[in-house]
């Protein structure tokens, strides 16, 4: 009697479905979480849409300057006649959806310039957060002096020496974002990783006559990815406050995309006679912000309930 054995790729299916239960009843079983996730799944929902279409083009001049809302204009027009509306859709793509990366509009990858920072940050932030915190001695104190100095700057400071001294564009924006968040992730991976070095499996891969390199890649970090997961949310609000702050200094995002902080820049010189234009990409920037921090407050919050 032969008996058969299903192929690896169907026996690892439930344990992939079980893993997707859990991280959803973790998500689920918290309110701040689920709040905040419905938040962030509506301005993504707006940016796809806004991938196929607008109620008009976002930077044509159609209308008269600073409309008030109507029935044609939902959210009125700014200072030149666009629709607001239709800038504020397009500007969700900028932050969550796509980066440019040259001038040509045509040239684009998957991926806001929001998630590309915060994926720069986490990448070099635990790379060398890692290594300060495994190998510990000269490499540590080298490595934190080197981080803590950059801590030690404003962080606006440090995103207007870099944008002005490298110009203006997503690439730019980015490794912005990059270079000011990658300091604090180093120093939660480090901390993470001198408790993690402690445990008996990092001593047996030891033993085994593993790299350092492999320990730290492969046994170190994937046993940090909880918090590191938690903190990386936590920063994609930091890095769509700091695009809208870019934008508002003029320093953000180059035309033709809209910018949410641009708009509120141009906005403020209309105030007083139409300050609903400021106040539709000021909201835009906040309920996102506040979206993403609810979703990984709770997450983070249940996720340490869990592991109790």
């Amino acid at each position: 009697m032969t008996t058969t054995t299903a192929p690896p790729e169907l026996e690892s299916q439930p344990g992939r479905l079980n893993r997707l239960r859990e991280a959803l009843a973790i998500v689920f079983s918290s309110r701040t979480a689920v709040v905040g996730l419905a938040i962030v799944i509506f301005w993504l929902a707006i940016g796809v849409i806004s991938l196929f279409w607008t109620p008009y083009p976002p930077n044509a001049q159609l209308f008269d300057p600073n409309l008030p809302p109507s029935a044609v204009n939902v959210m009125g027009t700014d200072h030149l006649g666009r629709d607001t509306w239709s800038r504020i859709m397009a500007g969700t793509q900028v932050v969550l959806l796509k980066t440019r990366l040259a001038t040509d509009p045509r040239v684009v990858i998957p991926g806001g310039v929001a998630i590309w920072g915060v994926i720069g940050a986490v990448l070099v932030g635990g790379l060398l957060g890692v290594n300060a915190g495994y190998r510990g001695g000269a490499a540590d104190q080298v490595i934190m002096q080197v981080l803590d100095a950059f801590i030690a700057f404003p962080v606006i400071v440090l995103y207007l020496v870099i944008v002005t001294a490298l110009g203006r564009g997503d690439v730019i924006v980015i490794l912005a974002i990059t270079v000011t968040g990658a300091p604090g992730v180093a120093r939660l991976v480090r901390g993470l990783t001198m408790d993690i070095k402690t445990h008996d499996y990092i001593r047996a891969a030891e033993t085994r006559g593993e790299s350092k390199w492999y320990v730290m890649l492969w046994e170190t970090l994937p046993n940090a990815r909880g918090p590191i997961l938690v903190d990386a949310m936590l920063r994609v609000g930091y890095a769509i406050f700091a695009i809208g702050t870019l934008g508002f200094l003029g320093l953000g995002l180059p035309p033709p995309d809209p910018d949410w902080g641009s708009m509120v820049n141009d906005a403020r010189k209309y105030i007083y006679s139409n300050p609903l234009a400021i106040l539709w990409p000021s909201l835009a920037i906040a309920t996102l912000v506040i979206g993403v921090n609810l979703f990984a407050d709770g997450l983070r919050e249940e996720i340490t309930r869990y592991q109790r």
